[in-house]
C-alpha cells in the first residue's frame, strides 16, 4: 500500500486526469449503451441487440471487452478507491450543496464499483474459462447469463432471490448518479464550463442525462423482474 501511495503521489496529476477521462470514455459510454440495451427488454428487441453485440465473435468480443470495458473499469474503480481513502470527510463542518455532492460522488463510486464486481460475477463470472465457470463461478451462483437465451437468463439473474431486485436498483442509481455528477465535475476539471451561468446550464444538462439513464435502468430492471419465467398453464 505504501508503494501504491508513493506512485500515486508522484504521478497524481496524470492519474487523476486519466481517472477523469476514463469516467467518460469508455466507462461512461459503456454505461449508457448497457442501460439502453437492457431497456430493450420492454419492446422485445433485447435478444436482437445482444445477438448484434455477439456477432463480433467470441474472441474479438473478449478482446474488446477487456481492452475497452473491464480494464478501464478496474482502473477507474481502483483509483477511485485510493481517492476516497485519501480524502477528508468534512460534510459535518461544511454542509453545503457542493460538498454534499462531492461526498455523494465518492460514496456512490464505492457502491457502484462493488455492485459492478458482483454484477459481472453473477452474470459472466469474471473469467471466461470453462474450468473456472464449472468449478468456481457456477458453484457460487454466478455465470448465469447466456447470450443465446439473453432474455430468460437475465430475468433469472434478477429474479434469483428477493434481495437481488433492490440490490440492482441501488447499484443502478449509484452508477447513474456517479456518472451524471462526474460528468458535471469533469466539465469543470477540463475547462468546458467554468462560469456560473455555464455551470448552471451544465447542471440541467447532466441532471437530464442522469434522469434519462435512471428511468431506462429501472425500467429495464422492471422488465427483467416481470419477465415470465414459467409458461402459464405449465406444471
Amino acid at each position: 500500500m505504501a508503494d501504491i501511495a508513493s506512485v500515486f503521489g508522484r504521478h497524481e496529476f496524470l492519474i487523476r486526469r486519466l481517472h477523469s477521462l476514463t469516467g467518460l470514455v469508455p466507462v461512461g459510454a459503456f454505461l449508457v449503451v448497457h442501460l439502453l440495451t437492457n431497456a430493450a427488454i420492454l419492446d422485445s428487441t433485447y435478444q436482437q441487440r445482444v445477438n448484434l453485440i455477439h456477432s463480433l465473435g467470441s474472441y474479438t468480443l473478449e478482446v474488446v471487452e477487456w481492452a475497452f470495458i473491464f480494464l478501464p473499469i478496474l482502473f477507474h474503480g481502483i483509483v477511485g478507491m485510493i481517492i476516497v481513502a485519501r480524502g477528508k470527510r468534512n460534510l459535518a463542518y461544511y454542509p453545503y450543496v457542493e460538498n454534499f455532492r462531492y461526498t455523494l460522488q465518492r460514496w456512490t463510486g464505492v457502491i457502484a464499483f462493488a455492485f459492478i464486481l458482483w454484477h459481472v460475477f453473477q452474470t459472466r463470472g469474471w473469467i471466461n474459462s470453462q474450468w473456472w465457470l464449472d468449478h468456481v463461478t457456477r458453484r457460487l451462483g454466478g455465470g448465469m447469463f447466456e447470450y443465446q437465451s439473453a432474455e430468460r437468463t437475465s430475468a433469472e439473474a434478477v429474479q434469483f432471490a428477493s434481495w437481488v431486485l433492490p440490490l440492482y436498483a441501488v447499484g443502478i442509481l449509484a452508477a447513474v448518479y456517479h456518472f451524471a455528477n462526474g460528468l458535471w465535475t469533469m466539465g469543470i476539471t477540463w475547462g468546458v464550463w467554468t462560469g456560473r451561468r455555464a455551470q448552471g446550464w451544465a447542471t440541467v444538462f447532466c441532471g437530464g442525462i442522469g434522469l434519462i439513464l435512471a428511468v431506462a435502468g429501472l425500467a429495464a430492471l422492471y422488465g427483467f423482474w416481470a419477465y415470465p419465467l414459467v409458461t402459464p398453464g405449465a406444471n
